[in-house]
This record gives structure tokens, sequence and C-alpha cells, in this order.
């Protein structure tokens, strides 16, 4: 077999090792069921929440990501201090570590007795596994509210763990991820806590 054949052949096999494992994103919702009917209707301004900073690289990102989930779902997205509702959104990372319990080392003791006599036998196992990769945990909190009001009709939250060496805990692709997972099934129901694969 030719290599220009072979080559092409394997390629779609190599980029799917490439592709880097999905986890679940948990996601739980509220929703002012007066004021359902407002839902997915109108303009809409989507800006950072308060604290964060507007300036950010990344926390545009996530704003871009929830105004293209909230124009599917049938708002016009308007410019910043405009629309009839506004889109407050939040995103909080944090990296950790998982600890390990205990040493590396462990010994075991074990012993019987029986009709063919007795025995006793000892192991030791050890742990080379090395430490926990870091964890990345992200977590994205949209609140809509009326814009003349200042009423809170729909907020929601998100929350996705990945390894840091994931293609996901990069703010393109998590981003992305993490709105649509916010906004299926929308508005949800209230107060339930779900998660979307």
């Amino acid at each position: 077999m030719k290599r220009s054949v072979l080559v092409t052949l394997l390629a779609p096999a190599m980029l799917a090792g490439c592709v880097a494992p999905v986890g679940p994103v948990e996601v739980n919702r509220f929703h002012d069921a007066a004021m359902l009917d407002r839902l997915g209707k109108g303009s809409i301004a989507v800006e950072p929440a308060a604290g964060m900073d507007p300036a950010s690289l990344e926390q545009r990102s996530y704003q871009t990501a929830v105004a293209r989930q909230l124009e599917a779902l049938g708002y016009t997205e308007t410019a910043s201090g405009g629309g009839s509702q506004v889109a407050l959104v939040r995103v909080q990372r944090n990296a950790f570590r998982a600890g390990r319990d205990g040493s590396p080392v462990s010994v075991g003791v074990g012993g019987s007795t029986g009709g063919y006599g007795s025995g006793v036998g000892m192991g030791i196992g050890i742990d080379l596994s090395g430490p926990p990769p870091e964890q990345v945990t992200t977590e994205l909190g949209v609140q809509i509210r009326d814009r003349a009001s200042g009423r809170t009709i729909w907020e929601g939250r998100a929350n996705f763990t990945v390894k840091a060496s994931s293609p996901l805990a990069g703010t393109q692709l998590g981003a992305a991820k993490m709105a649509e997972a916010l906004f299926s099934g929308f508005p949800g129901n209230s107060g339930e806590t779900i998660e979307v694969k």
C-alpha cells in the first residue's frame, strides 16, 4: 500500500485520539414563574456581573458564548446598557491538586488457621503513580434581569472540572461547552440540578 494512502486512512484515527474526553457539566437553574413568559423574547445586553473585569479576555469569551446561546433562544443582543433585559455573566476558575491520604507505602499482614496448619503472610504495597494531576474547576453563572425593575427572571450556574492539561481547561473550548450546557433545555426546572454530558 502506498504511504500517502496509508496516511489518508490513518489520519481520522489519529485525530480521534487527540480529542479530549468530555466530562459532565453540573447545572442548576432557578426562575421566577410569574415572569417565565418574558424569557427568550426581546432585546438583551450581555454584561459582566459586579466584580468581574470587563477587559478580561476570558470574561469576554464567556460573554460571547452566552450571547450566542441567548440569540439561539430568540433574544436579540444589544450593546451594553441597552435592552429590555440584561444577562449578567460571572466566571470563576480555580486550580487545585487533590490530596492523597496516607503514605505512598502500605503494609498488610494476614494470618489463617485451619485443618492443614496455619499460615502468616505479609505484603508491602508501594504507590508509584506520583502526585495526582492538577485539576481546574470553572463555574459560569448567569442572571437574566428585567432592566427596568432590576428583578431577576432567571439564574443559572454551571460547574465543570477537568485536568489542567485538558484542552477543555482552556477558555475557548470550555466557554462554548459550559454555555451550551447551561442553556440546554432552557429555562429548565427551577431548583433542579442536572448533569449535561
